[in-house]
């Protein structure tokens, strides 16, 4: 093992982890150290490398948003993932689809998303909701239920995509590359990463009357919330309702 300086051991950290890693036997209480670490990580590289002025007040905030998002979306006995129960969806041929998003949220309790895929005519191709355990601001959800979209979207093979929403400031924030904010600068890094690693997808403004659909999978999920079931066609139930 090689020493820099006083004697500090060049892996002292992986090994710290590697340490924690076997001590460590509870999931959420390793989770929360892992958070903490990386959000210290983070606000280190904005500090040095962009100038930025940052207290301890902004990193306890950024640990507690970002440490509710891993639970949020950590497997367990409340879904966090509802998907219809047959997909039948190929990929091959025109890509050129549209996923519609928007989120949901119970002030003080749970939220979700829906997103919608549309073929070029904006026949309803597919649709899922997300749920959200211990998360319900609505800015944070909204950014959420977009990641979401994009890697669903991905999964299926689909790399040519307008995802369009009705959340004007954090569409904005998202094509103007605007990470200031300390609440969900993160997530928006997440999706910048996925704009640039595919060059055919675009993040669009769309008026909500636009994006009703997508409204109405977030509303339907936000109601399951606690479903038994981790199984919704949520695509026959929408088109019952069109």
């Amino acid at each position: 093992m090689e020493y820099l300086g006083e004697g500090l051991p060049r892996h002292t950290f992986p090994l710290f982890l590697k340490r924690l890693l076997a001590l460590v036997d509870n999931p959420t209480l390793f989770m929360a150290v892992v958070a903490i670490l990386w959000r210290i990580w983070r606000s280190q590289n904005w500090v040095v490398f962009e100038g930025n002025q940052f207290g301890i007040p902004a990193l306890m905030r950024q640990f507690h948003q970002q440490y509710e998002e891993w639970v949020s979306l950590s497997t367990g006995p409340v879904p966090t993932s509802i998907m219809p129960a047959r997909v039948s969806l190929n990929p091959a041929g025109d890509n050129r689809v549209v996923c519609l998003w928007d989120g949901a949220t119970k002030r003080g309790s749970h939220s979700a998303g829906g997103m919608v895929l549309l073929n070029p005519d904006r026949a309803i191709l597919l649709a899922k909701g997300v749920q959200f355990q211990s998360m319900d601001d609505p800015m944070i959800v909204e950014l959420l239920v977009l990641r979401e979209a994009i890697v669903w979207c991905l999964e299926l093979g689909f790399s040519d995509v307008r995802f369009e929403g009705d959340a004007k400031v954090l569409i904005d924030k998202v094509n103007k590359e605007d990470t200031r904010d300390n609440r969900v600068g993160a997530v928006l890094e997440e999706i910048m990463y996925y704009v640039h690693a595919h060059a055919g997808l675009a993040v669009l403004f769309v008026g909500r009357s636009n994006n009703r659909v997508a409204h109405l999978v977030a509303r339907k999920a936000l109601s399951l919330y606690l479903a038994i079931s981790r199984h919704f066609d949520f695509q026959t139930w929408l088109i019952s309702r069109m």
